[in-house]
């Protein structure tokens, strides 16, 4: 093999295994949209993460305290307050990206199928219905 497609081959190598090494972990943490206009604290509970609402613009009152998840569909839920909820649950890590789970909407009262992907250190989290084609992503940036 000729030393150039050896050189070519090394580097081929080491970008691969640079990119596999990620670390599951580093979407733990607390982020913000890139609109500033909500929180979300990522924490993993056994093998999968889940994220809970620390603020939002839509999810408190004026005066700062939260709203109550009035459009929950289980009447049970329409009391409690929004701020505090953990409102994504079940992310696996696969492969580079976490995937599997589903999170909740409080001002629409909507839970979406989603996955997540870090990307130059932002969070791209993905929500949808059925097909990942027919969702809407937010990024969020790690604070």
């Amino acid at each position: 093999m000729s030393e150039i497609k050896m050189t070519i081959l090394l580097l081929v190598l080491s970008a691969t295994s640079a990119i596999s090494q990620s670390n599951p972990d580093d979407i733990l943490g607390t982020w913000e949209t890139e609109k500033k206009d909500a929180r979300m604290e990522v924490f993993k509970e056994g093998k999968t993460y889940q994220g809970r609402l620390l603020w939002g613009d839509k999810i408190v009152e004026a005066d700062g305290t939260s709203k109550k998840d009035v459009k929950n569909p289980d009447e049970a839920l329409q009391s409690r307050e929004i701020v505090g909820i953990i409102n994504l649950t079940n992310l696996s890590y696969e492969d580079g990206e976490y995937v599997d789970g589903r999170i909740y909407d409080p001002p629409s009262g909507r839970t979406y199928d989603c996955k997540a992907k870090l990307k130059d250190g932002k969070l791209h989290l993905r929500g949808f219905i059925g097909f990942s084609l027919l969702g809407r992503t937010a990024i969020w940036n790690k604070i």
